[in-house]
């Protein structure tokens, strides 16, 4: 039982850090935040579909990513919010998957991206009015959508398939 523990809060704190320390390296390309953001460490929101670990992993490194960049009050609540809204939706597919047919598995990984997608599209445009003064809300809406289809739909879906052959090895539960 505490190895469980152990390696639960272990995989959560390596994704949390992978997902700072890609943020940092967007935020540096000046393409982190903003209206127009493609944030690579939201194409570890797939992360979900492998092990629940990745939920508290990601809700903790979008927190600490946006203190770090220097993100809105507003920001640093919201965002991280709206990733665990998604990240919960992507394990909830992988769940649906496990156990199911090749095609119902098929389908869910396809579909992994899109809570994250989703959450963040509907979320972060009425913060980024309310946080920063960006408006249309509907530009936002259009811009951070297209950029979570970017982070979470391209590199996203690249990146669970590098990790499929691996994933039991990677995201073990024992």
């Amino acid at each position: 039982m505490k190895n469980k523990n152990v390696l639960y809060l272990t995989q959560a704190a390596m994704i949390a850090a992978l997902y700072v320390v890609l943020t940092v390296f967007a935020n540096a390309l000046g393409i982190a935040s903003g209206n127009i953001q493609v944030r690579f460490s939201e194409a570890l929101t797939v992360l979900p579909f492998f092990t629940p670990a990745a939920i508290p992993g990601l809700y903790v490194g979008c927190l600490v990513a946006n203190i770090v960049t220097g993100a809105a009050i507003w920001d640093i609540i919201f965002g991280p919010f709206a990733t665990l809204i998604g990240a919960l939706g992507t394990w909830a597919l992988g769940r649906l998957a496990a156990g199911g047919s090749e095609k119902k598995k098929r389908v869910c990984r396809w579909l992994s991206p899109l809570p994250p997608i989703v959450a963040n599209g509907i979320i972060i445009p009425p913060m980024l009015k309310y946080a920063y003064g960006i408006v249309p809300v509907w530009f936002s809406a259009v811009t951070v959508t297209l950029g979570e289809v970017i982070s979470c739909g391209i590199f996203g879906l690249l990146l669970l398939a590098a990790l499929q052959k691996q994933k039991n090895r990677l995201f073990t539960q024992n």
